[in-house]
C-alpha cells in the first residue's frame, strides 16, 4: 500500500476538507471541487450536512443506545469535533478505531491521535474485513462480544461495482458484529442518470481512477437488507433527527447524500 502523498491528483478526502473549510487541500483537489460546484452549486451544502449527519448518529448511538465503541471506515481528515470527541463528550471511555488508507488522513490523524490511548487509526483498505478486524488496534480496542458502530458515512460511493460491491460489504461486516451492533451508512445518489454520469466521469478523472460511483436510492436500500433501520428511516442525510431546522440548504436535489441508521437483532 503507498504511504507517499500525490498532490497531481484529487482526493476525495482532501475535496471534502477543502468544502469544510480545511487547510489540508492543493490546487488538484480545488480544481475539482470548482468544476463540481460548476455544474453542482449545492455540493458545499452537501458535504456540511454530511458532517453533521455523521456527528449527530454518533451521539445519538452514545447518548441514547448505550455504545461505546465505533469502528469509522474510510475516515476523512481530522476536523472540529472528530468522532472520538463526540463519543467521549459522552463517555470517556468510548473507543474509536478510525480505518482508512489515504497516506495523509493516516500521517494526520496518527499525529491527533498521539496521546490518546482509547482511539487508533488503522492503515487499511475499508474494504478489506478481514484486515481491518484482525488488527493488532482493533482488536485491542473493540470488544467483539458487545454491541459496536460501524459507520460508512459517505464511503460507499468510493467503493467501485465489482467482485465484492458495497452491499456485499456491509453484509460481512453486519455477520461479524454482536446483536445490538448499529451500521450507519450514507452515499451520494442521484436518480437523475446525466448527474450520475457527469459526478463519476469528473471524479474518476480527477482522483485517478480512485471512485466508485454515485448510485440510486436502491441501490443504498440494498445496503440495509437484513437490519432493522431506526426511525425516521433511510432519508436525505440532513433529515434524519435533525437537531434543529437551522442546517445549510440544499436549493436542488439534484444529488443528496442518502442513508440512515441500520440495527442488527436485538441487545
Amino acid at each position: 500500500m503507498s504511504t507517499s502523498i500525490d498532490v497531481s491528483v484529487a482526493s476525495v478526502a482532501r475535496m471534502c476538507d477543502f468544502y469544510l473549510g480545511g487547510k489540508d487541500n492543493y490546487p488538484a483537489d480545488r480544481r475539482a471541487c470548482e468544476r463540481l460546484s460548476e455544474r453542482l452549486p449545492d455540493t458545499r451544502a452537501l458535504i456540511i450536512n454530511n458532517r453533521r449527519f455523521l456527528r449527530r448518529t454518533v451521539r445519538i448511538l452514545a447518548a441514547e443506545y448505550g455504545i461505546r465503541q465505533f469502528i469509522d471506515h474510510g475516515t476523512g481528515l481530522p476536523t472540529h469535533d472528530n468522532i472520538h470527541q463526540v463519543a467521549q463528550r459522552v463517555d470517556p471511555d468510548s473507543h474509536v478505531v478510525y480505518v482508512g488508507n489515504d497516506p495523509m488522513v493516516l500521517a494526520h490523524g496518527r499525529a491527533l491521535l498521539e496521546q490518546e490511548d482509547s482511539t487508533a487509526v488503522v492503515q487499511a483498505d475499508p474494504r478489506d474485513t478481514d484486515g481491518v478486524f484482525s488488527d493488532p488496534d482493533t482488536e485491542r480496542l473493540i470488544d467483539f462480544t458487545r454491541p459496536v458502530a460501524v459507520l460508512f458515512v459517505s464511503v460507499m460511493h468510493c467503493v467501485p461495482d465489482g467482485d465484492s460491491t458495497p452491499a456485499d460489504l456491509v453484509r460481512r461486516v453486519a455477520a461479524r458484529l454482536a446483536p445490538g451492533s448499529f451500521l450507519v451508512v450514507s452515499q451520494l445518489v442521484s436518480e437523475r442518470e446525466d448527474v450520475r454520469e457527469f459526478v463519476n466521469g469528473l471524479m474518476l478523472d480527477s482522483t485517478g481512477g480512485r471512485w466508485g460511483g454515485v448510485r440510486e436510492k436502491g441501490d443504498v436500500r440494498e445496503f440495509f437488507a437484513g437490519l432493522d433501520v431506526l426511525d425516521p428511516g433511510l432519508v436525505e442525510v440532513s433529515s434524519w433527527r435533525p437537531d434543529s431546522e437551522v442546517v445549510p440548504r440544499q436549493r436542488s436535489h439534484e444529488w443528496i447524500e442518502y442513508g440512515g441508521v441500520g440495527r442488527i437483532g436485538s441487545a
